[in-house]
């Protein structure tokens, strides 16, 4: 297994204590009878995998990389989830199913790619009539986001914030100490030592300025 596998496989079992906050944000939509579902920007699809269990709905997982997608498809196949989930391999940027498809649409850590604002407006076309739309986005710019929402077509159905020391606590402090542990290991291989470095750059990046990485559940109704 190499270093990447071995990153990107903690990464996941560490990502996994965030279902608690896409349970959160889903518990707060009314009941929807078996939702058409889109999760944009799904990775390896840790919240896709949920939301297939919370919902009993239909599900498309949406990413550009065919590596985490393949890794989604392992997952859909051993929950045994291949008649209710699919993936589908497209850039965000390069949407195109038809108008008024789905009931709700769902982004975690997915719509910076594109801006909040341009999410909302391009997004919104795909959504059913009074659908919904959950966004997982930093919290910056709360304020001016919140006044973008009805601007771009939406009602707020709620919000909330993570606790401020759920990244990390729940995140970069495990894996920071899953990198030291890793350094030791391949103390001998650069290449290894390269990609272990790359990593704690962006832990520190974190460090830095813990306030303005912090995140927000936006859950938005198009009228």
């Amino acid at each position: 297994m190499t270093i990447e596998t071995l990153l990107e496989e903690y990464q996941d079992h560490l990502r996994d204590s965030f279902n608690k906050y896409t349970r959160k944000a889903f518990q707060m939509l009314p009941e929807l009878d078996k939702p058409h579902i889109l999760d944009i920007g799904c990775g390896s699809g840790i919240p896709t995998i949920e939301l297939a269990m919370m919902s009993n709905g239909q599900i498309i997982g949406l990413d550009i990389q065919q590596s985490l997608l393949d890794k989604l498809e392992r997952k859909i196949e051993e929950s045994g989830l291949s008649d209710r989930v699919r993936t589908v391999k497209c850039s965000m940027f390069e949407i195109d199913f038809p108008d008024e498809s789905f009931d709700i649409i769902w982004a975690e850590g997915s719509i910076n790619a594109i801006g909040f604002e341009n999410g909302l407006k391009t997004w919104r076309r795909f959504l059913k009539p009074d659908a919904f739309l959950v966004v997982h986005d930093d919290n910056k710019d709360i304020i001016n986001k919140r006044r973008q929402i009805p601007e771009c077509g939406y009602n707020l159905h709620g919000y909330f914030s993570l606790p401020r020391d759920a990244w990390w606590i729940d995140y970069f402090s495990p894996l920071e100490k899953k990198i030291k542990e890793l350094r030791m290991k391949y103390s001998d291989d650069p290449e290894a030592l390269k990609i272990l470095e790359e990593k704690q750059n962006e832990n520190e990046i974190f460090k830095a300025d813990p306030e303005n990485l912090g995140s927000v559940f936006y859950i938005m109704q198009k009228v």
